[in-house]
């Protein structure tokens, strides 16, 4: 379908000596044509590339981008933004996404893809490159429970076959972890 309409000298960029939309313009002119969740993956890869950040999303023009902006975070991949986006609609707290990890010493043991300080849980995406990295991935989530954090891992099947029972995983395990006594937190 092609869709014509008037762009302005804001609106584009050159890149590679080819004069495109630029990416808010891109995302203005994309977000009230797709679906929610999918609208948030492309602004969380266009904030996670440097292409745009959260303010310019929820300062944009477009509606949509003004109500989908404040949640844009740098996800790593579009399957980590529809587990995001999985748990906020099931009205669970906004986790910190890319959090940095370290250990009672403060080193540094791991990075998460999406993290719950206040319960120290950590909730990953395992996408089928995880498969060619296992080992390391094993050896990084001892490390994380070593620390004191509690792991969950979830796949795209999880989330597209079983979207209440990772639900119910997670609130499961913030609810346990909430619970520790302080000495177990680390």
């Amino acid at each position: 379908m092609v869709r014509r309409s008037e762009i302005g000298l804001g609106d584009y960029v050159t890149v590679r000596g080819v004069r495109v939309t630029s990416a808010l313009r891109t995302l203005s002119d994309l977000c009230p044509r797709l679906k929610g969740v999918e609208a948030l993956a492309l602004m969380d890869a266009a904030v996670r590339l440097k292409l745009t950040d959260r303010p310019a999303l929820i300062h944009a023009q477009s509606v949509c981008m003004r109500l989908l902006g404040p949640l844009a975070e740098a996800a790593e991949s579009p399957m980590e933004t529809r587990l995001r986006w999985l748990l906020l609609k099931a009205g669970l707290p906004r986790p910190e996404v890319q959090r940095s990890l370290v250990d009672s010493h403060g080193r540094f043991v791991g990075r998460a893809d999406m993290y719950y300080d206040r319960t120290r849980l950590v909730v990953e995406f395992d996408g089928g490159n995880h498969r060619d990295r296992l080992i390391e991935d094993n050896r990084r989530q001892n490390m994380l429970i070593s620390a004191g954090y509690t792991v969950l891992r979830f796949t795209a099947s999880d989330i597209f076959s079983r979207p209440d029972t990772v639900v119910a995983q997670v609130s499961a395990a913030a609810a346990v972890s909430a619970r520790r006594p302080a000495g177990a937190r680390r």
